[in-house]
């Protein structure tokens, strides 16, 4: 069994009007909200069932899965707690993380080809990351290093003198087996009992990776379109750029 779980709670606060009027997986392009498209991909690689942790105007994004007739294949889970570090949001969804299925963890504010969905649902690593070469260097993206073949790092700021290989941007999804999503489930109980709940939920799974590298891997998705939509100006570049290379492949 494969279960998606889509971490929505947040408050869109660096997007201005368009990230406070609505969840930023609401926003639409060409008419389908980041959601729908979601679980289309999701239903197109046949998942069994999708849990979406939700807080900031929850409502809306219930009205969109009955909207969408999605209800009887859909959860929420309500994050009361939004406003803190989406570690919080992780936490919120232990009980799924502790069932024992393959989980597919995805951020929701993400536009994407649904190929690259695919290789995650596809891929013989059990617990993979997803690597883009292709990223513009700086504090934003959440950069992953290889060394000898091993993930190294996880994270947004780099510790001066690490050693790598190479580095990619992490798209923000991820797959675990059962085993290792049991284990982020204890690590994000041990945040929220030390009081690091304005932690981003990236620092337990980085926790997991530096503990145990040779359980991870990463599937290489450069040259396939997405972006992560977190300023005003991503929403015009998804619109202009990523929107058209990724119906181009809807569409065959």
């Amino acid at each position: 069994m494969m279960k998606a779980i889509i971490l929505a709670a947040g408050v869109g606060r660096r997007l201005g009007k368009d990230g406070q009027i609505q969840p930023k997986c609401l926003l639409k392009f060409n008419g389908k909200s980041l959601l729908e498209r979601h679980l289309n991909h999701l239903r197109h690689y046949q998942i069994d069932e999708v849990v979406i942790a939700v807080g900031y105007q929850a409502q809306k994004i219930q009205d969109e899965i009955k909207a969408l007739g999605a209800e009887k294949w859909v959860s929420t889970v309500y994050n009361a707690d939004y406003t803190k570090g989406s570690v919080i949001s992780l936490w919120t969804v232990r009980q799924h993380l502790t069932a024992g299925d393959d989980i597919l963890l995805m951020d929701a504010d993400v536009l994407c080809d649904r190929r690259i969905i695919e290789r995650l649902v596809k891929t013989n690593i059990p617990n993979s990351f997803l690597l883009d070469r292709d990223f513009e260097p700086g504090d934003e993206p959440v950069k992953l290093c290889v060394r000898d073949n091993y993930l190294v790092e996880f994270r947004k700021q780099l510790a001066p003198g690490l050693t790598y290989d190479f580095a990619g941007e992490s798209v923000g999804f991820f797959r675990f087996g059962g085993a290792v999503a049991q284990r982020l489930a204890t690590r994000t109980e041990q945040y929220v009992t030390d009081g690091l709940e304005n932690e981003p939920y990236e620092e337990a799974i980085r926790d997991l990776l530096l503990e145990t590298p040779e359980t991870f891997g990463y599937e290489d998705i450069t040259g396939l379109p997405w972006l992560e939509i977190d300023f005003p100006q991503d929403i015009e570049r998804a619109q202009n750029d990523i929107l058209p290379q990724i119906e181009v492949v809807e569409n065959l």
